[in-house]
């Protein structure tokens, strides 16, 4: 009970931070990433936020024995990059590009009644199905 009441706080959390840095606007996210044309770099502080805070922390938190309300630590060990890894990068970047959100501000976003979110979390559990079919 502990860890899912963890979890829920830290996905309020990085939620509240998704909508105060604007990364739930479509539009601003679509700015972003149109380098080519009129390109909006207000969020590059946000990335320059996450990275920084992901580096400082990330060798902090793994450099403990274990995690406070876990075993083990969750942490992919793979390292090689291969067909499917390139694949499923350049199809989850044109998806950003093309709508404007990523899972983790879709989902943010699903509070602002409009039905872009909707559509691409629809989209994205479809996707991950039929992925997930392929698979087996």
């Amino acid at each position: 009970m502990q860890q899912q009441l963890i979890a829920l706080l830290s996905g309020i959390l990085f939620g509240l931070g998704l909508g105060l840095s604007q990364m739930v606007d479509r539009e601003r996210v679509i700015g972003f990433l149109d380098i080519a044309g009129n390109w909006d770099p207000t969020l590059i502080f946000v990335l320059g936020g996450a990275v920084g805070v992901t580096v400082l922390s990330f060798r902090w938190v793994l450099g403990r024995k274990q995690p406070v309300l876990a075993n083990t630590f969750s942490v992919p060990n793979r390292k090689d990059i291969d067909r499917k890894l390139i694949a499923g990068a350049a199809i989850f970047g044109i998806g950003w590009g093309i709508a404007g959100y990523c899972p983790g501000p879709s989902l943010t976003a699903l509070v602002l009644g409009s039905w872009n979110p909707v559509l691409f979390v629809g989209a994205f559990i479809a996707g991950s199905s039929v992925y997930q079919r392929f698979q087996q």
